[in-house]
């Protein structure tokens, strides 16, 4: 009897092998953070990052990103090492995507792509769904002749269209009318959610944003006793959630929002701006800031431009510091002693916030509960402001 064989069927984890270039005045750090930042979004979108290649260029070459010995180096990396996938830190074009995958023969992603990709894995509602699809065929349009090199040789003489030409134009018509279809039918869902906007607008509304991965769902899940997903991965939540919240007796909207992260594609942007309604509707914005981040000022940046382009950077906003469990004070970090979480006290982080901000500033724990009650009460006082303003004569709340 011959023996027995047995097969392996669980899914093999990609590895991968990321890639930036530094451009002049980029200093260690920034680079650092921007491939960690890489590396954390391959591990959301369930790859394992093997190892980083970086080169210091003026601007990346227009055929291949990287400068042409950087790719032989990689090139011989990626065969020896046996790596399924390389990912650059920036946007490819079509050509440099063409020119590096001949290269290189293996699959290679882009910052774009890859974020599309845990988009499309994270899309729960319908909106969501062709949103998301929306955005993969807009970025996918410019890119369909690499898809097609297989069919070169079936070419035609001169003067002559080939198959693989032919499908090339099919294939594009298909997707042009299939991206005319997706925004009629995201024009009919915001029909639908404005007139549900419409429908509750007696309440004051209060929207959550933040960069990526900061808290907001635990803070979501806090305040409204609900359960919003929530884990540590980039773009847990997709989809706005809104729920009634009431601190005492004063019932309020909160919604939840898909967090922002620098270097957003253009068109997940577009897609998603119709989900961000909710922020450019909302009376007051709680911005969630992972203060734990050794980058965090760098993320508030990033938040406060998105809500530029929104034109929701001017509303009334509380600056909730959140993690302050986790924070380890510069100086501490510098002396490496990770391991003894030195802090500065609450008092002295408020008020060195407050000497360059005039916004009201709170530091929380929103996994502990610590400073909640103190987070409450503000937003009990700012939203029980401009419900009287806004309806004087209400005397059923009060």
């Amino acid at each position: 009897m011959g023996k027995q064989k047995f097969y392996d069927t669980a899914l093999k984890q990609e590895r991968a092998v990321l890639v930036g270039v530094i451009r002049p005045g980029e200093k260690p750090e920034e680079t650092k953070e921007y491939l960690d930042e890489l590396a954390f979004l391959v591990d959301t979108a369930g790859g394992a990052v093997d190892t980083v290649f970086t080169q210091k260029m003026l601007k990346p070459d227009r055929a291949t990103f990287v400068g042409t010995g950087k790719l032989e180096e990689i090139k011989g990396y990626v065969q020896s090492e046996e790596i399924d996938m390389v990912v650059f830190d920036d946007e490819l074009s079509p050509s440099q995507l063409r020119n590096i995958e001949r290269e290189l023969q293996v699959k290679i992603l882009d910052r774009s792509n890859l974020i599309l990709d845990i988009f499309a894995g994270r899309a729960q509602t319908a909106q969501a769904k062709t949103q998301v699809e929306l955005a993969q065929l807009q970025y996918l349009l410019p890119r369909l002749t690499r898809l097609w090199t297989h069919l070169e040789r079936q070419k035609g003489g001169i003067g002559m269209r080939g198959p693989g030409e032919t499908q090339i134009e099919s294939d594009r018509r298909m997707i042009l009318d299939k991206i005319s279809l997706l925004k009629d039918r995201l024009k009919h869902i915001d029909r639908q959610n404005e007139t549900q906007r419409k429908n509750r607008v007696q309440l004051i509304r209060v929207a959550l944003v933040g960069y990526t991965n900061v808290g907001k769902s635990t803070i979501m899940n806090m305040l409204a006793k609900s359960e919003v997903f929530a884990e540590n991965k980039l773009f847990a939540t997709l989809d706005t959630t809104v729920r009634k919240v009431v601190i005492e007796n004063l019932p309020f909207l909160l919604s939840d929002t898909v967090g922002f992260i620098r270097k957003l594609p253009h068109h997940l942007v577009e897609c998603f701006k119709s989900t961000l309604d909710e922020v450019r509707e909302a009376d007051i914005l709680i911005h969630v800031v992972d203060v734990s981040h050794p980058n965090f000022e760098d993320q508030i940046n990033v938040v406060n431009e998105t809500l530029k382009d929104l034109g929701a950077r001017d509303k009334p906003t509380i600056m909730v510091f959140n993690k302050i469990d986790a924070y380890v004070s510069p100086e501490a970090s510098e002396a490496n002693h990770e391991d003894e979480k030195v802090t500065l006290t609450l008092a002295e982080f408020k008020n060195s916030w407050m000497a360059q901000h005039n916004a009201p500033a709170l530091f929380i724990s929103a996994l502990h509960k610590e400073n909640l009650e103190e987070f409450k009460q503000l937003m009990y006082d700012m939203v029980l402001d401009l419900h009287t303003q806004r309806y004087p004569y209400d005397k059923l709340l009060f």
